[in-house]
């Protein structure tokens, strides 16, 4: 890890992590949380992933498909900074008006998938299956922490690429 990128894994690892009995999306419990809108919330440090993050785009993408909720303040950002243009992407189609999987234009594009945190990778295939049964390319997903849960082998079965900037492991080190 370079200076830089420990420095702000030090600073997403002391903003975002609680610790106490948490209950994962995926069902598993952890004794340790990072608490994503934590450091979305801060607009410095935002910006700051964001800019790190920024390598890890392919050159071919057309859009960035942010997922509900907290894939979308980091894709937003990205946007800004790529100049890539940002989809909204919820975890349901809406029922009403538009009834849209994705705001923001056709998913007909090569995407990247954004989210915050990846445990195991659930809401990120379900999301990629519904993108790809409106005419979406995956290309790949990018987060800010791999919590090392088994989000990569479980997106590898469904041809998803993981690109994460930190894993559980990287942020405990920068802090010892």
């Amino acid at each position: 890890m370079t200076p830089t990128s420990r420095n702000l894994a030090q600073r997403i690892y002391s903003k975002s992590r609680i610790t106490g009995s948490f209950q994962l999306r995926s069902g598993a419990v952890s004794q340790e949380y990072f608490d994503k809108y934590l450091f979305e919330a801060d607009p410095q440090l935002l910006r700051e992933i964001a800019q790190a993050l920024l390598p890890l785009i392919p050159k071919n993408v057309e859009a960035l498909a942010g997922l509900e909720m907290g894939g979308i303040p980091i894709a937003t950002v990205l946007s800004q900074l790529s100049g890539i243009p940002t989809l909204f992407v919820r975890k349901n189609a809406k029922e009403y008006g538009t009834c849209k999987l994705a705001e923001g234009g056709s998913v007909r594009k090569r995407l990247v998938i954004v989210e915050d945190v990846v445990t195991s990778g659930g809401q990120i295939i379900a999301s990629a299956h519904a993108l790809r049964q409106e005419g979406a390319e995956i290309i790949c997903v990018l987060c800010v922490i791999n919590r090392e849960a088994g989000g990569v082998e479980n997106l590898q079965q469904e041809n998803l690429d993981l690109k994460s900037l930190f894993t559980i492991s990287d942020l405990n080190a920068s802090v010892t």
